[in-house]
């Protein structure tokens, strides 16, 4: 159940936050609630000169900025339905969705727009630019100029549509190779928003920096969507989230809740924090009591200013987070947590607080939904994780066949994801039902937990476990950076991998013990959300 629209909670924003900063692009400028009022009522003139109506499809293709945010607003307040388009996607996958989606209308960046062709995408009334709004391209008659410009109302028009009504249709290509559009209704993004305004308590003012993809539904959520309802001041890196531009951007900003993904932070465990503790003297010092604490104050203290030491906690998901780096940041009570969520669920499907939520545990359901396991017990055998409830889409856009196989009869949603739950509500993943490699004596492998403990190894940036003539292969790719630190050649790195190998296979079970290893020298290809696109490495 449900008690409040989006769109209402959006109003109440305008109203009460008219003259705080809403917007700003990072080394850019800003953008006051009342002023992004402003400019919606102008986006929504435009609207109204081409004929566009209520859920009508709009797309969007941009990197993170004020102005992607401002046009998405723009879109769903008028009650047009949005559909993200990620920027990296290549132009023929872009054409198609819109094509597929049967937009009307494009907001986009000039870059984005230059590879695609307008004849291609016939259905489209105007193509607007996101750097000035701007015309690029145009079959109806539009006037900028013609527009509420001089309005001094910092509320903008808000649709009153019924909470089944689509809001969203986000395509994603996902791990799996294809694009699927996943409709979601204003009842699940307010489900989602209700639930994050309940357990991950922000303030007017309080800072977020935007810099997962917003044409993904865990980024635009959490760091969009939901802190947009209580006034807070969203920055967009709107650039490459390498670790510099990270910690430095960290550092200004000083956000107040922070998402990442378990990459960024292994990174900084593996880099920084390593090395240190793994010297005789850290460890002699680790098992002193009272030293152990000084030593662990201070390196929470040195990790959490790289995250600008401000943030009430760091929520991390779409990948698995490796067991050892979780024990380590537990132990010196790092304000860290893992949560579990789906484009088909808009995202949130499971959380818990960080200092609830045990280690390898993706917090208990959330309150909008059921969750169950498809085992014949559910604590202890492993099975497939089923949700149903108000975050769960309607279905898949144009694409029955695929909704049948998705959605029950009586409303599950099937994930793909396997685990189990335990006694007191905790989710515990165990991987993907269609990454899961079944052994040669019926046992259940699951790659993620081998590559958990390989990606843990010094050399190793990140590893694939996959399954060849019925024998497990290790694909690896080096950290480059510790190679060329510790100077070794190819031959005494294939020596280190193998001697890592068999040292490996003595804390496996018989069943999951790894064969062989093969060295790349690219990383692995890579969804826009850093998933490792797993199907190109199964052959």
């Amino acid at each position: 159940m449900v008690n409040e629209r989006y769109s209402e909670l959006v109003r109440q924003s305008f109203l009460e936050n008219a003259e705080r900063t809403a917007f700003s692009n990072y080394e850019g400028g800003s953008l006051t609630y009342g002023q992004v009022a402003r400019l919606i009522n102008q986006l929504h003139d435009l609207f109204r000169q081409a004929g566009i109506k209520p859920q009508d499809h709009v797309a969007l293709i941009g990197k993170n900025s004020s102005n992607w945010a401002t046009a998405y607003m723009a879109s769903i307040t008028y009650g047009c339905v949005i559909v993200p388009i990620l920027p990296n996607f290549i132009p023929s996958d872009v054409q198609h969705i819109i094509n597929h989606s049967e937009s009307v209308w494009l907001f986009t960046g000039i870059q984005n727009m230059e590879p695609l062709r307008w004849d291609s995408m016939p259905a489209l009334k105007a193509a607007i630019s996101l750097d000035d709004f701007s015309i690029i391209e145009s079959r109806v008659t539009i006037d900028p100029t013609n527009t509420l410009e001089t309005t001094d109302s910092q509320t903008p028009y808000i649709a009153n549509l019924p909470m089944e009504a689509k809001m969203v249709l986000l395509y994603t290509s996902g791990t799996m190779g294809f694009s699927r559009g996943v409709m979601l209704s204003h009842r699940s993004i307010s489900g989602n928003i209700e639930y994050s305004r309940t357990h991950m308590p922000l303030v007017p003012g309080d800072k977020i920096l935007s810099f997962l993809p917003l044409a993904h539904a865990y980024g635009c959520a959490i760091e969009f969507l939901y802190p947009f309802t209580l006034g807070c001041h969203i920055t967009f890196l709107g650039k490459m989230p390498t670790p510099q531009v990270l910690v430095r951007a960290f550092g200004e900003i000083k956000p107040r809740l922070i998402l990442s993904v378990p990459l960024i932070i292994e990174k900084i465990y593996k880099k920084q924090l390593k090395p240190i503790i793994d010297k005789p003297i850290m460890k002699v010092l680790m098992n002193i009591p009272g030293i152990n604490k000084i030593i662990f104050k201070k390196v929470n203290k040195k990790l959490s200013d790289v995250f600008g030491g401000n943030f009430v906690e760091l929520v991390i998901g779409g990948a698995p987070m490796n067991e050892d780096v979780q024990r380590f940041l537990k132990k010196i009570k790092f304000r860290f947590t893992v949560g579990y969520g789906m484009t088909e669920c808009g995202p949130l499907m499971s959380y818990a607080p960080w200092n609830l939520n045990p280690i390898n545990a993706c917090g208990r359901v959330v309150d909008q939904l059921e969750m169950k396991i498809d085992s014949r017990d559910q604590k202890n055998t492993v099975g497939e994780i089923m949700v149903r409830g108000t975050n769960v889409m309607e279905g898949y856009y144009r694409n029955p066949e695929t909704t049948a196989i998705a959605l029950t009869t009586d409303g599950w949603l099937r994930t793909g994801d396997l685990g189990v739950i335990d006694e007191k509500g905790f989710l515990y993943i165990k991987g993907r039902s269609k990454s899961m490699i079944l052994g040669a004596n019926g046992q259940n492998i699951y790659p993620e937990e081998i590559e958990s403990k390989i990606n843990n190894l010094p050399f190793v940036a990140e590893s694939l476990v996959v399954e060849r003539r019925e024998n497990l292969v290790a694909l690896i790719y080096p950290d480059l950076d510790w190679v060329d630190a510790h100077k070794v050649s190819e031959d005494h790195l294939n020596h280190i991998i193998e001697q890592a190998r068999l040292q490996l296979n003595k804390e496996l079970p018989s069943f999951m013990r790894i064969m062989t290893c093969e060295v790349f020298k690219n990383e692995f290809e890579k969804t826009p959300k850093r998933s490792i696109k797993r199907f190109l490495y199964q052959q």
